[in-house]
């Protein structure tokens, strides 16, 4: 597992990873649906979450 690790800190923390990311934290993570939202909506976007934070957390480990 370490390999894969340092392969997406790699990846992530160059210039073009870094943006990447950032658009993937704008699109999942600091989105926030209205009251309106359906079941199925909070449990999509929490999945994309999880995603997000799973790179994150690889990232972390990776450096």
């Amino acid at each position: 597992m370490r390999d894969i690790e340092r392969m997406f800190a790699r990846t992530f923390l160059s210039a073009s990873g870094a943006a990447v990311l950032s658009h993937l934290r704008k699109i999942t993570i600091d989105r926030v649906l209205g009251p309106n939202a359906t079941d199925s909506e909070l449990r999509s976007l929490e999945a994309q979450r999880s995603l997000v934070h799973q790179i994150e957390t690889l990232i972390e480990r990776g450096k």
